[in-house]
């Protein structure tokens, strides 16, 4: 592939559902940084969570071309931002993709919608208990600090990413910008057949593999993988 050159270029990050912009500046801060990107990672809005990641992906944009990127529903935003502005995004970087097209049955969805009626049904302790006892430890304690830090308005950006509609594979085909994917091996809410789609219909694209522990452990694992795809793309 052609190397992407992000120096100096503002690249803005989104988080997963019920994740935020702590942990996402975490994954990919340190690796982005090294190449010279300026990183945004925008807080996600919990009451209007879609609305509130192209807001921040049109602000960024007012002053220059971006690159774009996030993970699991904040990378199909930024996918999806990419397909609508293939002029102003110079990359995108796309980490565990959830679903194609209609969210459907999709693993991610489901989990998704299922929280969302716990909390609402349950409150938030009780299910943040569930949740810990069902997820690795390193997952567990990062979801319990952004599940509180949402609160009340938590449901509703569960119930909006799990109704959103991914770039499909046919959409997936006229995307400008170069895309560096990164899927778990051993991830049953993000499959990594989801990862190999993508890459699959992308004309410029890369696939990176990572496994759970090794994101546990090294969180910027994440962000390294994908500029690592891009790297490839």
């Amino acid at each position: 592939g052609v190397t992407v050159d992000l120096r100096g270029v503002t690249t803005v990050l989104l988080p997963g559902t019920g994740s935020d912009d702590d942990y996402v500046d975490r994954a990919f801060s340190g690796p982005l940084q090294a190449v010279g990107a300026v990183v945004v990672t925008p807080p996600p809005r919990p009451d209007r969570l879609i609305e509130g990641y192209l807001s921040a992906l049109d602000d960024a944009a007012r002053t220059g071309p971006i690159g774009v990127g996030g993970v699991s529903i904040g990378a199909a935003v930024a996918t999806a931002w990419a397909l609508a502005h293939p002029d102003h995004a110079v990359a995108v970087l796309a980490a565990l993709p959830a679903w194609s097209g209609e969210p459907g049955s999709a693993p991610a969805a489901l989990a998704a919608r299922h929280s969302a009626s716990a909390l609402r049904r349950d409150g938030l302790a009780a299910t943040t208990s569930l949740m810990r006892a069902s997820s690795p430890s390193w997952l567990a304690d990062e979801l319990a600090r952004s599940w509180r830090s949402q609160w009340p308005h938590l449901p509703d950006a569960m119930e909006a990413a799990a109704a959103y509609v991914a770039p499909s594979s046919i959409q997936l085909q006229r995307l400008a910008s170069p895309l560096g994917v990164v899927a778990a091996v051993d991830d049953p809410i993000h499959p990594l057949q989801v990862g190999v789609d993508w890459v699959s219909a992308a004309p410029r694209a890369a696939l990176r593999t990572v496994t759970l522990d090794q994101i546990g452990s090294d969180t910027a694992a994440l962000g390294a993988a994908c500029l690592a795809a891009l790297a490839e793309a």
